[in-house]
């Protein structure tokens, strides 16, 4: 028999992650703040809730991806929260990028309840939700984690259980530095080919097939050279992200020089007002120095 799920936030991200669950047959329940983001998955199956408290009552896996780490806490242990109505031996799996060190201190009030908890960031852009393709990245206890894997395939497909509570998240945030710096890297090749009077989509293209080929080379390279900005990831998002990144490293009083050089594009950018497109859009900060497009 299969668990009943529930899914809290609905954005972008959360709602295909859900739709995926439903086109599994899953039992779903869901909440959102904006009851507009409930009203298809209603219509497809799913039961709609007012608070996250009344769908936890119904759950046994209740999984958030919400924007903040405020709002995770806030939905999990606030006023009308998830822990005011889960089960015993029931299990929260955030899907949120929060802080590693908040994640802990709410696993920890949740396991007074009885109630488990993993961390499963994710990485693979509004895409790879769609598609079910996602990198689910875990943190929490390896006997919860194998309960819950099963319901994580639908959603994913590199799915690894890192370590306890938090380690799903400073994978999350060890993500945002490669990928910060790499999109930062590609915007300055891109500009250095362009001023050098060479093609950069011939650069990409012969990039591609040696050493410095990578994902994000062959999907925000091609963005930032068709200036096809459509978000897969918001820069707004992503400048929380590194907020996130930036607050934990001083936690742990390490320096990351080459994430605060790549996270200044990233600001730029959203003080540019384009906080709301795809974060390759970083390759215009470099156009607009050069006066010309790529």
């Amino acid at each position: 028999m299969k668990p009943n799920i529930g899914y809290i936030g609905l954005g972008v991200m959360g709602h295909a992650c859900a739709n995926n669950l439903l086109k599994a047959d899953y039992p779903l329940w869901v909440y959102a703040r904006r009851p507009e983001q409930m009203q298809q998955l209603v219509q497809a199956g799913a039961q709609a809730c007012n608070t996250p408290q009344a769908l936890a009552k119904h759950c046994d896996l209740i999984f958030t991806n919400v924007s903040d780490t405020e709002d995770v806490r806030e939905v999990i242990l606030g006023k009308q929260g998830i822990i005011h109505g889960a089960q015993t031996g029931s299990t929260v799996i955030d899907m949120s990028t929060i802080s590693p060190s908040v994640t802990r201190q709410i696993a920890s009030a949740l396991a007074q309840k009885k109630i488990n908890m993993l961390d499963a960031p994710v990485s693979g852009g509004s895409q790879g939700a769609i598609d079910g393709t996602l990198s689910i990245m875990v943190g929490g206890k390896a006997d919860i984690f194998q309960q819950a894997l099963v319901v994580l395939q639908v959603m994913g497909k590199n799915i690894v259980h890192i370590g306890d509570h938090g380690a799903g998240q400073v994978s999350k945030a060890c993500n945002q530095v490669v990928i910060t710096q790499t999109l930062a890297a590609i915007a300055e090749a891109f500009a250095l080919a362009v001023t050098s009077g060479v093609d950069p989509a011939k650069v990409r293209q012969a990039l591609l097939g040696g050493s410095a080929g990578s994902r994000i080379l062959e999907v925000q390279g091609q963005r930032m050279l068709t200036h096809n900005f459509t978000p897969g990831f918001k820069a707004k998002l992503h400048q929380k992200d590194l907020c996130i990144v930036r607050q934990f490293a001083d936690e742990l009083a390490i320096e990351l020089p080459g994430t605060k050089m790549a996270a200044a594009y990233i600001n730029a950018l959203v003080e540019a007002g384009m906080g709301e497109e795809d974060s390759s859009a970083i390759v215009t900060l470099f156009e607009q120095r050069l006066g010309k497009r790529f």
